[in-house]
């Protein structure tokens, strides 16, 4: 099953300013990982955030789960998507405690279902003894372990990741890249992530993406 047809899409921020990319196109199976990897400049964030609907393609179609979510005439809002995704500075909310952040995404769910799948993630992620806790009292592994376990919450079918391993020392890479594709291998998660480092690539993705500045 194909989660992602990215069909000749290109990407401009003004009519006058030239393309960051252009005339993109690739498809991404169901639990496929695949990393995009590129200069600094080539646009690899940016397309992130298109896929997410966060920004508006200049040109071409973008189709999730068979589900075109925006072309020349239709713009689903980011909600509409089905699409998790995990910033690179993993934007957890300081105030609330790791299973407060997890739940975040779950307001729809009664508080009974809330609870069991806020549970299910932590145990995911290896952090149920945890969950009380607040973000500040984590190392910068565990933050993002509590961030993808919050983008996956709401069984998202695609899941995004913005340089998931740029804020890590280096000494915990090699250990977070292993715990990071055992947690996606175990969701089953169709996952589509931003690096610059070919050995993020290597150490977990099923194949890349190289993206070039137009």
């Amino acid at each position: 099953m194909t989660v992602v047809d990215v069909c000749s899409v290109s990407f401009q921020y003004g009519r006058k300013q030239k393309p960051v990319f252009r005339d993109l196109t690739f498809s991404i199976e169901k639990g496929e990982i695949v990393g995009v990897i590129g200069a600094s400049g080539s646009g690899k964030s940016t397309l992130l955030r298109v896929i997410a609907g966060l920004e508006h393609p200049s040109e071409g179609k973008v189709i999730l789960s068979g589900k075109t979510v925006v072309d020349d005439n239709i713009c689903l809002n980011p909600e509409q998507r089905g699409v998790g995704m995990v910033f690179q500075d993993y934007a957890l909310f300081p105030h609330l405690t790791v299973a407060q952040n997890v739940a975040f995404g779950l307001h729809r769910l009664p508080r009974s279902e809330r609870t069991v799948r806020v549970q299910e993630m932590l145990e995911l992620v290896h952090l149920s003894e945890y969950k009380d806790r607040y973000p500040h009292e984590l190392s910068g592994g565990q933050q993002q372990r509590v961030a993808i376990a919050r983008a996956l919450a709401p069984r998202p079918s695609l899941l995004l990741m913005d340089e998931p391993f740029s804020n890590l020392d280096a000494d915990l890479k090699s250990s977070i890249r292993c715990e990071i594709q055992d947690i996606l291998r175990k969701a089953e998660m169709t996952c589509l992530f931003v690096t610059h480092d070919h050995q993020d690539v290597e150490a977990i993705c099923d194949r890349a993406i190289k993206m070039q500045a137009s």
